[in-house]
């Protein structure tokens, strides 16, 4: 199992990525943006990164641009994202952290070839749950 964070923004991401490798090191690395994405995102935010990761001495970051509808405030705009190794676990884990919270995005398969579900624990903590089918 792997646990990470992923930082979400308000279209500021690759800016904060720049700071936080100026401070921490690493490499940015991953850089997908809205451009050629298959959703519902206003055409002057297709620029903006859906995914990217800092990478090196020792951490891992991922970042991403949220969509200019969703709400945003300190507190909450930091996802755990747990990648795990099988389907049958990460469903698992999935209910087991949704159970007395709130289901955002059911857990289902995704077009990047992988199944997902995102959720907010009875604590009110986000997390990300997905597993990648090429595994």
């Amino acid at each position: 199992m792997k646990v990470q964070p992923y930082l979400a923004f308000k279209g500021e991401c690759k800016n904060a990525l720049q700071f936080y490798k100026s401070i921490l090191g690493g490499s940015i690395i991953n850089e997908q943006t809205y451009e050629n994405a298959n959703v519902d995102i206003p055409e002057h935010y297709r620029n903006k990164l859906q995914h990217a990761e800092l990478k090196g001495n020792g951490m891992h970051l991922l970042a991403y641009d949220a969509s200019p509808d969703t709400p945003l405030t300190n507190g909450t705009n930091i996802n755990i994202s747990v990648d795990l190794e099988s389907k049958e676990k990460a469903q698992e884990v999935f209910s087991k952290l949704s159970e007395g919270g709130t289901v955002h995005t059911p857990f289902q398969d995704m077009p990047w070839n992988a199944c997902y579900g995102r959720c907010s624990d009875q604590y009110n903590v986000s997390w990300m749950v997905n597993y990648k089918k090429d595994n």
